[in-house]
């Protein structure tokens, strides 16, 4: 079948037929060692099976986005009924990010003018693919101590790229956005409410906010913890009505930020640029923090954030596709490193076991290896694993 494989970003955000997903391709402890063309057909074929239409990219500064806008364009051309988009990111960064000086968030880096021209290179060459571009990923949360900027310097670029699109540069249905925590985008702390940011919010496309009940199950537990109420309730019961308040903690962060650009006599759209649940921590989130992290409880995350955001028309970029192990290379149990959806043996966590019952993934393997259930799909072996949230009275 032939399908119209040249949409607009308006047409495929918040369209239940277009799933979204964050991804990242690297399999080793370093991006150092990119992955292949080879490597990126074949987790875009996987993807392709799951539904997963649009992808989202963090930085064009390696050589990950040219290479899969690549393999992508090649994918299409050997198979005229394959559609995959991809919202571009351009990283952003304060002056002496991630360097032993101090950062100045007042100022920006001299690398961001060079990380924009390389985003509008690519969506330009590969316009039928490249349907967003993302100014900065959290550049603007200031718990990015490392390399966060003020509102002034995404809103310079976005009004940049919205110049370019009215000067025929670029094309006028690329959409452009920032991909920014919720507060960031001012539903959170008053802190953030600037006029530079109400100035961004007028000028870019739609919002692309994130949210993470997970990480708040540490830093803002208050959602989290089990009330007086139900603490005679079954394990199971007590970890049901937990997802159910994560869900509610995130849609909350959704209003909110609905409810500031409103504030400002706008109306656009919103999607959710990331939002996830870690599968293992030995840190904050695992059996010695809040209890969160496992994979039965991610799973349950994802299928209610899933069933939310078809139901609202909201697109969701999950985090993430695969596990990726460089994001915390020395420490393995790092939770940053067990967002992925399929582990790195290829295995389809609890969260999308019912794909791999439904016979999509046939004949498709990562690295060699066809994907298969984690714990050999015995769900008593993957509920063995599970804890209830703490209660209120335990210290964590």
């Amino acid at each position: 079948m032939i399908v119209d494989r040249n949409k607009t970003a308006k047409e495929i955000l918040g369209n239940p037929d277009y799933l979204a997903i964050s991804y990242g391709g690297y399999r080793e402890k370093s991006r150092d060692i990119q992955p292949t063309i080879s490597q990126l057909k074949e987790d875009m074929k996987i993807l392709s099976a799951m539904g997963i239409k649009i992808l989202r990219t963090y930085n064009v500064q390696l050589q990950q986005a040219p290479n899969l806008l690549k393999a992508i364009r090649e994918l299409k051309t050997e198979d005229q009924s394959f559609e995959m988009y991809v919202m571009l990111g351009a990283w952003i960064d304060c002056k002496n990010a991630w360097t032993d000086m101090t950062p100045d968030h007042e100022v920006e880096s001299e690398q961001n003018a060079g990380e924009i021209e390389r985003a509008v290179a690519l969506a330009k060459q590969y316009p039928e693919i490249v349907k967003i571009l993302a100014v900065g990923n959290e550049a603007m949360v200031n718990w990015a101590t490392s390399y966060f900027v003020r509102p002034n310097v995404i809103l310079k670029w976005v009004n940049h790229l919205q110049k370019l699109k009215t000067k025929g540069e670029l094309p006028k249905d690329l959409w452009i956005t920032s991909s920014d925590d919720f507060s960031s985008w001012g539903g959170g702390d008053p802190v953030y409410h600037t006029k530079d940011l109400n100035d961004l919010i007028k000028a870019v496309d739609y919002i692309s906010m994130h949210t993470y009940p997970m990480h708040n199950s540490h830093y803002n537990p208050a959602f989290w913890v089990v009330p007086e109420s139900e603490y005679e309730l079954p394990v199971s019961e007590k970890i049901e009505s937990g997802m159910q308040r994560a869900l509610e903690f995130a849609t909350d962060h959704y209003e909110s930020v609905s409810n500031y650009m409103k504030s400002l006599g706008v109306n656009k759209p919103i999607h959710i640029g990331e939002t996830g649940w870690a599968t293992f921590s030995n840190q904050h989130y695992g059996s010695d923090g809040s209890k969160a992290a496992d994979e039965y409880k991610s799973g349950r995350y994802y299928q209610l954030i899933r069933d939310w955001s078809t139901k609202e028309k909201v697109s969701c970029f999950y985090f993430e596709a695969f596990d990726e192990q460089w994001k915390d290379a020395a420490n393995e149990g790092g939770s940053e490193n067990h967002f992925g959806l399929i582990n790195l043996k290829g295995e389809a966590k609890y969260a999308i076991w019912d794909l791999v019952d439904k016979g999509i993934y046939k004949g498709l393997t990562r690295e060699g290896k066809p994907i298969s259930k984690t714990y050999n799909g015995q769900k008593e072996d993957l509920l063995s694993h599970v804890l209830a949230p703490p209660i209120a009275a335990e210290k964590y």
